[in-house]
């Protein structure tokens, strides 16, 4: 018997299970059509830019690491990127290099996070990564392991993986020999094995039908994948540098959510992430992971939401390589840092987090005072294009059960990692005592 939903029908989840944060969906359908669809964030605002203001040039590395303890890396990444621009300096060579290394143990600890332990259950058919280990141990284990292969990564430059302490302005305040490093190399080819088996596991999910026609962005470089710095380009033919951000990427209040919702100019929504990564970037991946999204069905014009937990799975290969490639080649720098004199001025920085590019903002005085910062994590910049997914989605799969259309919405919104605590430091109080 084919299944009839009523023509009024209101599908609430109070708070999303298995995203960082806290978090709700609301779709309502009147007279048999969809009307709304809203994902709801709840969280109260957390005023990082407003703590920012008035502190030395020095701090934002330790002070916004503390938004996310999923991925800090990518906060102090931009963050010292901001300021370095400010000051009219640049860190390349081993520095960046080890910066480099340093983002990979986070997109390898982070990415694995969500694949194994909140979203593969989605595919298999269970309520939560404990329940599913029960049938898939071997599966579990194996991601626990690598997780911890990203995690030593961050202890050993970072001074610990939750909120890295040894990241700051410059460079690091210590930087590793050789001999520290050579530890990580026999764990990383085991991972690197572990990361080619996992894009094949989640290859092998059945997918939902699912598609959008949105701009896609990421950051580009044709020297590597990019993960710090670059120019920002998007398939709409988007191409400026981190200066003329918010020239093109603009922000507005919506009623149902504490964080803002971003859009590009005369354009709309747009998607960061994976999916966007893979769709300008696949040419820079590295042999073993170009070769595993290709065996996966990869196509860079990929535009399914669902498969995007394989181009995490394909980012997880890149990372171990890459790794391992800074690992060999690296040669200890005479310094573990370069001066960074404060001056008065303007600087902009953005990387790549796990979810997708993270643009900060930073105006300092000559003495070094922060007067001013803007950040601009990826989730705000995909809450408008996972309504807009969510929208068509459920408006085509009006036929499904509360019950089975509440599952398929809430591992569309998964889709995504939503880092929903990241997002929710954004409010502008005006208060009217007319």
């Amino acid at each position: 018997m084919t299944h009839r939903p009523p023509a009024t029908r209101t599908l609430k989840v109070d708070a999303l299970a298995r995203v960082e944060g806290e978090g709700a969906m609301h779709v309502e359908v009147r007279d048999g059509r969809l009307h709304d669809v809203q994902l709801r964030i709840y969280e109260p605002p957390r005023f990082f830019e407003a703590f920012l203001r008035g502190r030395r040039y020095t701090e934002p590395a330790d002070i916004t690491a503390r938004i996310c303890g999923i991925c800090p890396v990518a906060y102090q990444m931009s963050a010292c990127s901001a300021i370095e621009d400010a000051c009219g300096v640049v860190v390349d060579g081993p520095l960046r290099d080890l910066r480099r290394l340093l983002y990979c143990g986070e997109w390898i600890e982070s990415h694995v996070l969500h694949i194994v332990l909140l979203h593969a259950p989605d595919f298999l058919g269970y309520e939560n990564a404990i329940e599913m280990a029960g049938d898939h141990r071997e599966r579990v284990e194996a991601g626990l392991a690598l997780k911890k292969v990203g995690n030593d990564v961050l202890e050993l430059l970072g001074g610990r993986a939750i909120h890295p302490v040894n990241v700051r302005v410059g460079g690091f305040y210590r930087v590793p020999t050789r001999a520290e490093l050579e530890p990580l190399v026999d764990p990383l080819r085991r991972a690197l094995d572990t990361a080619l088996a996992m894009v094949e596991w989640v290859a092998g999910f059945e997918f939902p039908e699912a598609g959008h026609s949105m701009e896609l962005v990421a950051l580009s470089d044709p020297s590597d994948y990019a993960v710090m710095g670059g120019r920002l380009r998007s398939t709409g033919g988007l191409d400026i540098a981190s200066a003329e951000f918010s020239d093109h990427i603009v922000e507005s209040h919506v009623e149902h959510s504490t964080a803002l919702h971003a859009h590009l100019l005369e354009r709309g929504e747009f998607l960061v992430g994976p999916l966007a990564r893979f769709a300008l970037n696949h040419a820079q991946l590295g042999d073993e992971a170009r070769h595993a999204a290709a065996a996966a069905g990869l196509e860079p014009g990929e535009r399914n939401s669902f498969r995007s937990i394989v181009v995490r799975a394909v980012e997880v290969v890149q990372s171990c390589s890459e790794a391992l490639r800074i690992i060999e080649g690296y040669e200890r720098p005479d310094a573990p840092n370069v001066a960074v004199e404060p001056r008065a001025g303007v600087g902009t920085g953005w990387t790549e987090a796990p979810r997708g590019t993270l643009w900060h903002r930073y105006e300092i005085d000559d003495a070094g005072t922060i007067l001013d910062a803007t950040i601009v994590p990826p989730t705000s910049q995909n809450q408008p294009a996972i309504e807009h997914d969510l929208f068509h989605f459920v408006e085509a799969n009006l036929d499904l059960s509360d019950d089975e259309l509440r599952h398929r919405s809430e591992q569309l919104i998964r889709n995504y990692d939503p880092c929903i605590s990241c997002a929710t430091h954004f409010l502008d109080l005006t208060v009217d005592r007319t």
